[in-house]
């Protein structure tokens, strides 16, 4: 088996021990991803929706670093700390992969990392 850091400017630096993605057999795996600006590092202003979009477009970047992209994604988790938002989410989501329909859980937590409304990880096939 082997492993290939995946690293990109284009979406926040790791807040963390850990990378914001790894190719492995085949897969990309990404890490959790909150609604950072890449170019502060700050936690954005806006509602889950802003949110949602800035989460999703860190996690494209990520992806296309990797040598995949949002098209090849097969599995999504999503971490809500408001399940009311749900609805909302979900709108922007479908924007960015309601053609590809990965397979997704989606889990309600009490907290999350700056005070972030929502965070997802994502696993994909390379292309």
């Amino acid at each position: 088996m082997r492993r290939e850091l995946i690293q990109t400017e284009k979406a926040p630096r790791a807040i963390g021990p850990y990378a914001q993605g790894i190719k492995v057999d085949g897969l990309l795996f990404t890490s959790g991803q909150i609604a950072l600006d890449p170019t502060t590092g700050k936690l954005i202003d806006g509602d889950i929706s802003a949110q949602t979009r800035r989460v999703l477009d860190n996690l494209k970047a990520v992806l296309e670093s990797g040598g995949s992209s949002l098209n090849q994604v097969v599995k999504a988790t999503v971490y809500l700390t408001d399940l009311s938002a749900f609805s909302k989410m979900n709108e922007i989501y479908a924007e960015y992969l309601g053609l590809v329909k990965p397979a997704r859980s989606t889990v309600g937590v009490a907290a999350l990392p700056l005070g972030a409304s929502v965070e997802i990880d994502l696993v994909a096939v390379l292309s």
